[in-house]
């Protein structure tokens, strides 16, 4: 398979199912800053070890299953539909629960806290703002084409930042760092 195709000299690119689209649309945008989201966990990941580096290798394999079903549009054939990945179910649950657990050790947020301490926290923090604005192009797309977007995807994305609030928090805590508070 040649990783370039030339299909997309003039501005637009195709979806899963054969569609063609411009690259400027919001579809393209959302699923784009879904990846790029994914790619920054990627960098934050040569920070984590154990633990942290199997929780960011799994929302990493969510983020790809998102942005496969965002490539998809409802129009597409039950064949190609059928072969995108299934959602797991719990997967908001499951980052809801490690956010409790981080904030049981976590001292109380009584402060705006600024990006930064460790290495990985700051790498989280921008996978953080990423995440917020990836949301927000989903979201502009689901308004935009009801029915395209899933509400379990919406929901993971808007909890993701949460957690990656707060893992960047966990990180300083690990690492015996204090959070930087906005004065």
């Amino acid at each position: 398979m040649r990783i370039y195709t030339r299909g997309g000299d003039e501005g637009e690119t195709g979806l899963f199912g054969g569609a063609r689209v411009a690259k400027s649309s919001s579809r393209i945008a959302a699923y784009g800053d879904v990846d790029e989201l994914n790619s920054i966990l990627g960098w934050c990941a040569i920070c984590a070890q154990g633990e942290d580096l199997d929780r960011l290798r799994r929302v990493q394999a969510l983020l790809f299953s998102i942005g496969s079903w965002l490539a998809t549009p409802s129009t597409a054939s039950s064949g190609t539909r059928a072969h995108l990945p299934a959602w797991e179910e719990g997967s908001t649950a499951t980052l809801e629960s490690e956010i409790d657990a981080w904030d049981d050790i976590l001292e109380p947020l009584k402060n705006f806290i600024l990006p930064g301490g460790t290495e990985l926290s700051a790498r989280l923090h921008m996978a953080r703002s990423v995440c917020r604005r990836a949301e927000r192009l989903v979201t502009a797309q689901f308004l935009e084409a009801e029915g395209e977007v899933a509400a379990e995807h919406l929901a993971f994305l808007n909890r993701l930042s949460d957690w990656l609030f707060t893992f960047a928090r966990a990180a300083n805590h690990a690492a015996g760092e204090p959070d930087v508070t906005w004065q």
